[in-house]
Formats: structure tokens, sequence, C-alpha cells
């Protein structure tokens, strides 16, 4: 960064790092031990809708890499589309297989980045319940392509309510984890998202 863009208050964007998906494991365990938060095995990439045979392409491809994965144990990778326009591929696991998911998620983003697509991808999510409770919180960890940091995204049952106190102490006890996204004003409600509801 210059001189001019420091005195002009311009900042280069971050890069993405999608490595830092594979951080999600080592945060489930924080996240369990401290809150009780424990993996649904649901996860879902999130980008903007793109047409055209390029595009189909790309995605036959992400389906039939994701697919062909003997350790599937649940149904298969799946392409939804919500009420905003947006697409997500959404892949199911067992709860306990949070590293196959990551990987998963992974295949996805930079099968999407090779093709071409980085510029549409939005975000990534993991889905996280409440355990040992008659609450049902749900949780996601939420992964910003184009900025490269995480954050909390917790709703409460069959209401579209955030619990923004839960979200910050998730993001406190996950700060050693995961890169925590600090501008909470980024930390948008993605209400009825692929992988985190059933």
């Amino acid at each position: 960064m210059g001189l001019l863009d420091i005195l002009l208050g311009r900042t280069k964007p971050a890069v993405p790092d999608l490595d830092q998906l594979f951080a999600l494991p080592s945060a489930a365990v924080t996240l369990e031990a401290a809150a009780g938060f424990t993996p649904t095995g649901q996860g879902a990439v999130c980008f903007a809708t793109v047409e055209g045979a390029a595009f189909e392409q790309a995605h036959r491809e992400v389906q039939a890499l994701l697919d062909a994965d003997a350790d599937r144990t649940g149904p298969p990778v799946e392409l939804t589309q919500d009420d905003y326009g947006y697409s997500w591929l959404v892949s199911r696991r067992a709860p306990d297989e949070l590293s196959l998911l990551v990987n998963d998620l992974h295949a996805v983003n930079t099968s999407m980045e090779v093709n071409g697509f980085g510029p549409q991808l939005l975000c990534s999510l993991a889905g996280f319940e409440e355990r040992g409770t008659d609450r049902g919180r749900r949780l996601a960890l939420v992964y910003l392509y184009k900025r490269g940091t995480f954050y909390p995204l917790c709703t409460r049952p069959d209401q579209h309510k955030r619990d923004n106190a839960l979200e910050l102490q998730v993001a406190a006890l996950l700060e050693n984890d995961l890169r925590i996204e600090k501008d909470k004003t980024r930390w948008f409600p993605l209400w009825d998202a692929p992988g985190l509801i059933d």
C-alpha cells in the first residue's frame, strides 16, 4: 500500500485464504467444551447465482467430485437456491465427520476459484447445535470468502431472531482458533440458510 492510498483512506482487499477452513475441527473442540455446541454434519457454500454453460460444467465437476467420495454417509451434495436468489451447494455428513465436511467445503470453494468463479463466492458455513438442553439453539460458523475471516451466527429456534449475546460469547471463545471478523457490521444474518437448518 502506498502513501497515496493511506492518505485517501484506501485499503487493499483481504486475500481469501481457504486454508482457514481447516481450523474448524479444532474450533469445534473448543466450542463443545466451552459452550456445549456440537457439529450437525451440515455445511454449505453460498455464491451469487451464475447462468451459462461454463458454470453448469463447473457445478457438474464439483458435484461429481463430492458425490464420488466413498466415505459419504449422508445424502448426496445438493444445489439449492434461497429466496434472495443466491445459490447454495449443501453437503451433509455424519455429525462426527466435521473434517470430511470441511474437505467438502474447501473442495467446492477451490473448484469454483479454479473455474474462474471466485468473484461469485460469498461465504461457507458449518452448522452446530446445542446439546443437552431443551433450548435447541443453532449456530453456524460462517467463513466470509472475500474477507478470509469467520463470524458466529446464532439463531433462536423457530424465529428470525439472532442471539447476539451468544454470538459475542462464541467469538470470544474462538478468537484463538479462528480468524474472527472484527467488523461486526459484516456479521450478516443468513436466515434459513441451507446447512444451518434441517
